[in-house]
């Protein structure tokens, strides 16, 4: 049994870096990948699709160019041509991040599946076929998470597609039906419609969106009406069944039973934990009721030289996240540091078109804790930078405490809506106040801008 001063399962975005570092600082490393490295972010998720949601845009924007001047007599969609895009993309950051790993000296990646044999040993079945056993003092687990498939009756007879497998469509779906409301499936609903598809999303709750503030939804979501896109609400997907080259749902919206047709069907209902297979109940790891792994503040399980980073453990499910989670576990062990995740800004962004880009608190949050808070808020109609670039949908919004003048969150729908947001992280992290913002000076004429005039808007 070979031995290791630590063992990284996951090559994912905590993964690789983390492997990196360890070995670097001279401890003999392993790092377990059974798929490809990169994890989620590179191969399924942020590069695949941000590359494929950029033609989309081109896309939009050639079909309202007359709005502009510009006269393009026709838009052809060559989707073939978009997802050979892509995968060069995804195959130049997966060979440059697997290159990386291969020249960094004590460092052993292998491909293949691992399990928990004892708390400090593993057996991998290697892509080869063969089995191996390994042992180590330290153990990282950033094995991410998959698509949860719900149980609906006719499902598992019906080739569904997850938001890994819609990528690699060749074909443009006629009729292109969602199943889930979140940031995901909005990504996929835009993007399969500007490249052609009719498009209907089904979403259980009684709103797209639930942790986001009631305007924030209600823009996006009118936003995606106008571009024809479906939304039923509070519909409850009951049975699905194969029907020639067509699939027919029985849905149940508002207590009423409708029946809907179409030509593909996208589950996009959340994601689990990849925990299943890791055997960690001979480790002694506890998992919470949902499968993800317990962490403390520091990232590490009930068993301390076991360590969880990333979506496994649960929580917001971001490449941020999980890099983040890389630093503080590298500079605790390396450096002595005593960082948590506790506290720490967690900032993300929809990459629909306009961005939705949040940080900090919502405005429902804010008032469920009983906070001395005001809302500043302008639309886009009000923004330079919107009119002159002929797009005005959306509009921005910051939450600000009434005593210190402190950002406390905001909500931005805009084009760069997420560039616009960590002007505003920035800002809560320098502890720079909204009456400063107001007064600052920013280049004329950025989005950015917009800022003065949104803190403008509290003193009126």
């Amino acid at each position: 049994m070979k031995k290791y001063d630590a063992v990284i399962i996951g090559a994912g975005q905590a993964g690789v870096p983390l492997a990196k570092k360890l070995a670097l600082a001279g401890k003999k490393t392993a790092l377990i990948e059974k798929r490809w490295v990169g994890g989620t972010c590179i191969n399924d998720g942020c590069t695949p699709t941000k590359s494929m949601i950029a033609s989309a845009r081109i896309a939009y924007l050639a079909s309202h160019a007359d709005e502009l001047g510009i006269h393009i007599p026709k838009v052809e969609i060559n989707l073939k041509q978009i997802v050979s895009r892509k995968n060069k993309i995804v195959q130049s950051f997966r060979n440059g991040s697997e290159q990386g790993i291969e020249k960094t000296k004590n460092l052993t990646l292998i491909y293949g599946e691992a399990q928990f044999i004892s708390e400090n040993e593993l057996e991998i079945l290697t892509i080869s076929g063969k089995k191996m056993k390994i042992a180590a003092d330290q153990i990282f687990i950033n094995t991410g998470a998959e698509p949860v498939i719900p149980e609906i009756e006719g499902l598992d007879k019906i080739n569904f597609l997850t938001s890994t497998t819609i990528l690699d469509l060749r074909k443009i779906p006629e009729h292109l039906l969602i199943i889930g409301g979140g940031y995901i499936a909005l990504e996929m609903a835009q993007m399969f419609k500007r490249f052609g598809a009719k498009v209907t999303i089904l979403e259980r709750q009684h709103r797209l969106m639930s942790h986001e503030d009631d305007d924030v939804c209600a823009e996006i979501s009118t936003i995606l009406a106008e571009e024809k896109i479906k939304i039923y609400t509070s519909a409850e997907v009951l049975k699905v069944k194969n029907k020639g080259k067509s699939v027919t749902v029985n849905v149940l919206i508002n207590k009423k039973i409708t029946r809907i047709i179409c030509s593909d069907i996208l589950i996009a209902t959340g994601r689990k934990p990849q925990t299943e297979k890791l055997n960690l109940t001979l480790a002694g790891v506890k998992l919470s009721d949902e499968g993800f792994i317990e962490v403390d503040a520091h990232l590490k399980t009930n068993k301390p030289h076991i360590y969880a980073l990333g979506d496994v453990k649960g929580g917001p499910a971001f490449t941020h996240i999980a890099y983040n989670d890389y630093i503080i576990v590298a500079q605790n062990l390396l450096e002595n540091k005593n960082l948590d995740i506790k506290n720490r800004p967690l900032p993300y962004t929809m990459f629909t078109d306009p961005q939705l880009g949040r940080i900090g608190i919502t405005e429902n949050e804010a008032k469920e804790k009983g906070l001395n808070y005001k809302v500043a808020k302008i639309y886009n109609t009000q923004v330079a930078r919107s009119i002159e670039t002929g797009d005005t949908r959306g509009f921005m919004k910051a939450i600000v405490d009434v005593d210190s003048g402190q950002i406390l969150g905001a909500a931005i729908i805009s084009t760069e809506g997420g560039e616009i947001m960590s002007v505003l992280q920035m800002a809560m992290l320098g502890k720079i106040t909204y009456q400063q913002l107001s007064n600052q000076i920013f280049a004329h004429p950025l989005y950015a801008e917009s800022l003065n005039n949104l803190f403008m808007s509290l003193d009126k």
